[in-house]
């Protein structure tokens, strides 16, 4: 697990817009996903929050990319993929994890990527920021897309 070494990302982002984009597939991972992606933004003076939810996270990149062309100021994508025993996986996971590289590239606007890619269903609750999780992956997806939005502020 690559929680160890992870940096601290803490910024004031009062008065930044954000969406948060979020899977409807494995609730009880998303809702962590969510809140742990909430408590950042509330953590950083965000107020200004739309959640949207996908039908799954093939179409996370055509939602966000919807949203970052709206002016909002980063996005966050949020989304779980759990291993089968057919090449569904491999094919959602690089479509989707390349349809958000792309969106991010594209539109200039920070996307959060907050998709967990996982062998079964106790890594991605390992990852989701549930009590007793050992990562909270909503709230890193959340703290690097203000992080990097803070960073392209400066440099634009």
């Amino acid at each position: 697990m690559a929680g160890h070494g992870a940096p601290s990302l803490s910024v004031d982002a009062a008065g930044a817009r954000v969406a948060i984009v979020a899977s409807s597939w494995h609730t009880q991972v998303m809702d962590g996903l969510i809140a742990g992606a909430q408590a950042a933004l509330a953590d950083s003076n965000v107020t200004d929050v739309t959640l949207v939810r996908a039908p799954g996270s093939f179409e996370l990149p055509i939602l966000c990319q919807a949203y970052a062309r709206q002016g909002f100021d980063a996005v966050i994508a949020l989304g779980v993929i759990i291993r089968g025993g057919t090449p569904h996986f491999e094919y959602v996971s690089s479509a989707a994890t390349d349809g958000l590289s792309r969106v991010a590239l594209d539109t200039g606007v920070p996307i959060g990527f907050g998709l967990l890619t996982c062998d079964d269903d106790a890594q991605a609750l390992d990852r989701a920021g549930l009590e007793g999780s050992k990562e909270d992956k909503g709230r890193e997806a959340a703290e690097a897309a203000l992080s990097t939005w803070n960073v392209l502020r400066t440099a634009r």
